[in-house]
């Protein structure tokens, strides 16, 4: 959700920033801003603009000469979208100017004491309050008029500030919103997502919350909030600029969706242990002694990371023969749950940012709890507050809506819930099937992208529909959630996904020709009970799409999906529907890649 980019250095700064926030157009915006100076000028230069970034650079004038400055993709929280909410927020005076993530929760009241002092507001933001504060702090230094700021700050923040007096420098700071800092040659960058800087550098520090950070075309250093120097080592970065491009594909979602077969091969690669049936898994810093004592797992994440524990959930219970379960990260922390010290908790996020799960996982933390991360992005806040994990190694995904990523994680589970086995009770001929299992995925998943053709014409039909029912059985259900959540995402067709044991229980009112059903029927124990559904919406002339091993007969049509171990079946089931809910979306001419109303990196509650 929004984003942040700066630079300071030798070169021209507009076109660096309108490049950097051209990548983080997919986190999701309404409106964008830029602010530029430099030591040999004076005074800060802004604009700022309703819509995308095309709209801010037309209005860019072609002298805007600059060697520093910030930018930034809005996504509205506090008032609509429009140019005078975008950001940056300029003070009254023109000499400070901030760019904001996150929000600001006792922004109301700094506000009503700001304006009973006098100060007229030209916005209906929470940032802009920041920009006021800073203005008008005695601090010396500009890191000491920021510093002053956040000490009456209550909520969430990732910031850059420039100052018209201070500008051979940029200060940021960074608490529950992601800051990461590029390192270059005489040149520094910020940016809220690397993929603002991966054209630039590969070097990059990424803050702590509590932490600040002084950038010169020259050096930087890093700081807590209360002053304290801290020590940041830059690391390299394993994606490169070329991870970002859309690679001769019309959509970031449909590149993705053809790169799962390779993401898979990554997540396993180096993995699999064939002496002993099990894998390595050597990040989650949990010995065999350590892992017997587990009596439960508890899996925490949000929307599709949410559906992946769900599937993870089952796995580890099949496998591992350990009670799990998944919930929403954000009803979790909420709810007061009770922590037990034998239950291992598994937080789950793409971006590794995510804030309901990064504040469950500091909740757990501080509550003793042993916390392991599941996430992609290396260096990410969760997979540095965790005790230990696994990264799925996906690769950058770019479109709002998540495929490979999801798939990745699943893949992901499936090796923690053969890793917990292994030290328990799964057999090593178990052990040896489902690694045979996961040796097929790749290969499977390219026989599932085979059949697009297929699949296109089916989402042409199905376009049409106002409303589409989801359903599946005990493994077939996170599936079935999961592909619901997929097409209202992308195509914003209304969809709802139930168990198919459910159907009897209110859903069957809603059935009739005009509600087309999607079935999870995969080819396991549960099949003659799936198909009992199946029968149940036929006699009520419902119209039915089926994603299964073979044939249906009570289906009006069957995607048919390889089959696998029954464990590792809903790895696959998803991904058809990845492509049905992309072409529906095609097909009604929607903005494939940034849907409505979304964004990629959930860092505001």
């Amino acid at each position: 959700m929004c984003g942040i980019v700066g630079y300071i250095g030798r070169r021209d700064v507009a076109p660096l920033l309108l490049e950097g926030l051209q990548r983080l157009e997919y986190r999701g915006y309404d409106s964008a801003g830029l602010v530029v100076t430099s030591p040999k000028t004076a005074g800060l230069k802004m604009v700022k603009a309703k819509g995308r970034v095309r709209d801010l650079e037309a209005r860019v004038p072609k002298r805007f000469a600059g060697t520093t400055g910030i930018a930034h993709t809005r996504w509205a929280t506090h008032g609509a979208p429009s140019d005078e909410n975008a950001h940056p927020h300029m003070s009254a005076d023109n000499k400070v100017a901030v760019v904001h993530n996150g929000i600001i929760d006792n922004a109301s009241d700094l506000r009503k004491k700001l304006e009973a002092e006098g100060v007229e507001f030209l916005s209906e933001t929470d940032t802009e309050v920041l920009t006021h504060l800073i203005a008008r702090s005695q601090g010396e230094k500009l890191e000491d008029k920021v510093r002053e700021t956040l000490r009456v700050i209550e909520g969430t923040y990732g910031i850059a500030v420039m100052h018209a007096d201070h500008a051979d420098r940029i200060v940021v700071a960074r608490n529950g919103s992601p800051v990461v800092l590029g390192i270059g040659e005489k040149e520094m960058f910020v940016a809220s997502d690397i993929a603002a800087l991966v054209t630039h550098t590969r070097q990059i520090v990424t803050l702590d919350d509590g932490e600040m950070a002084t950038l010169k075309a020259d050096d930087f250093r890093t700081y807590t909030t209360e002053g304290t120097r801290t020590t940041a080592e830059p690391t390299t970065v394993e994606w490169e600029a070329a991870s970002y491009d859309m690679g001769g594909h019309d959509t970031y979602m449909h590149k993705e969706i053809h790169e799962q077969a390779e993401a898979v091969d990554r997540v396993l690669r180096g993995r699999i242990d064939d002496r002993f049936s099990t894998v390595h898994l050597g990040g989650l810093n949990l010995d065999a002694r350590e892992a017997r004592k587990i009596r439960r797992v508890k899996i925490l994440g949000c929307g599709t990371s949410y559906h992946a524990g769900m599937i993870g959930a089952q796995m580890i219970e099949e496998l591992a023969r350990i009670p799990a379960d998944a919930e929403p990260a954000s009803e979790f922390r909420y709810r007061n749950a009770v922590v037990d010290p034998d239950t291992l908790y598994v937080a789950v996020s793409q971006s590794g940012e995510t804030y309901d799960v990064l504040a469950a996982v500091q909740e757990l933390k501080r509550k003793g709890a042993r916390v392991l991360g599941i996430v992609n992005v290396v260096g990410s806040a969760i997979a540095r507050e965790a005790d230990g994990g696994m990264y799925v190694h996906a690769g950058p995904e770019v479109c709002v809506v998540s495929t490979k990523c999801f798939t990745n994680t699943t893949v992901a589970f499936a090796l923690l819930a053969l890793h917990l086995g292994r030290t328990r009770d799964l057999s090593v001929s178990d052990g040896k099937r489902i690694i045979e299992g996961l040796r097929k995925l790749p290969g499977q998943i390219t026989e599932i992208l085979d059949q697009e053709d297929e699949i296109k014409k089916l989402a042409e039909q199905y376009a049409e529909a106002r409303s589409m029912l989801f359903i599946g059985r005990v493994r077939g259900y996170p599936v079935a959630r999961e592909a619901s959540l997929k097409l209202k995402e992308v195509s914003y067709i209304h969809a709802e996904a139930y168990p198919a044991s459910e159907l009897k229980h209110g859903p069957l009112a809603l059935i009739e020709p005009a509600l087309p059903t999607v079935a999870i029927v995969p080819n396991d124990d549960l099949l003659e009970k799936n198909r009992a559904a199946l029968e149940e919406i036929k006699a009520r002339s419902g119209k039915i799409l089926a994603v299964a091993h073979e044939h249906q007969e009570k289906a009006d049509q069957t995607i048919l999906v390889p089959k696998n171990e029954d464990e590792l079946d809903p790895i696959l089931m998803g991904i058809p529907l990845q492509l049905l809910a992309y072409h529906t979306a095609l097909a009604l001419g929607r903005d494939i890649d940034k849907p409505r109303n979304l964004a990629k990196s959930v860092t505001v509650e």
